[in-house]
């Protein structure tokens, strides 16, 4: 719950990736329009419902009949591997990232180890030792698993988190794993009830103290 002067305090800090600490935007325009050109499909639709999800999900909606599933992914997963020109943090992200304890912080992400590490190194950005990535889960985003799997890597209670992500998709799972979610950018379409809405994290400062049994709690300024 929010306190009237947006102030939000957690034991675990939950983020996506692609628009919410990094921006990729160009990158991923690119591959997913080589993809809609090659077969002929609505670019602007594969954009709206791709954000956030898993690559194999969006081939698998979007591919014609009969193709190889995940050799079209993969191809588009080297893709997006060689490519890092325009990646960018998102602004304030850096900074945020270093004011808290990195015990405290997980990466939950639709991407693979491997795409995440090349993004987060092109943004300046470690990956926290906490993280899950693709290959962790299941089931992707809007599905909560990654969430509460990260909750549980941190060792807090889902209510004693807090996500942040940009994504619809994400956004839905943030709340269905029952963890207070912030939405970040301009990418997160209609917001559920009791999600807060920032741009950036130009404006949000963290705090950290502890509690008698020495565990941290943080709070957070929007």
């Amino acid at each position: 719950m929010s306190l009237p002067n947006n102030t939000l305090t957690a034991r675990g800090v939950l983020f996506d990736m692609d628009g919410t600490l990094v921006d990729s935007t160009s990158i991923v325009e690119r591959v997913w329009g080589e993809f809609a050109g090659r077969y002929g499909l609505d670019f602007a639709e594969i954009l709206r419902t791709s954000h956030g999800v898993q690559a194999i999900d969006t081939v698998r909606r979007y591919a014609p009949a009969g193709s190889d599933i995940e050799a079209l992914t993969a191809e588009l997963g080297r893709m997006e591997l060689v490519e890092t020109r325009g990646i960018v943090p998102v602004p304030g992200a850096v900074e945020l990232l270093a004011s808290l304890p990195a015990e405290s912080v997980a990466l939950v992400t639709s991407a693979f180890r491997r795409l995440a590490e090349v993004r987060m190194a092109a943004a300046g950005l470690a990956i926290p030792v906490s993280a899950v990535f693709a290959a962790d889960v299941t089931r992707g985003k809007p599905d909560p698993e990654g969430y509460l799997l990260a909750a549980s890597l941190l060792g807090v209670h889902p209510s004693d988190a807090l996500v942040f992500e940009d994504a619809p998709a994400g956004i839905a799972a943030g709340v269905a794993a029952g963890i207070r979610t912030v939405a970040v950018g301009p990418n997160t379409g209609e917001l559920p009830d009791g999600v807060l809405h920032i741009t950036d994290y130009s404006a949000v400062s963290a705090g950290v103290l502890q509690d008698p049994s020495g565990k941290n709690i943080i709070s957070f300024r929007l």
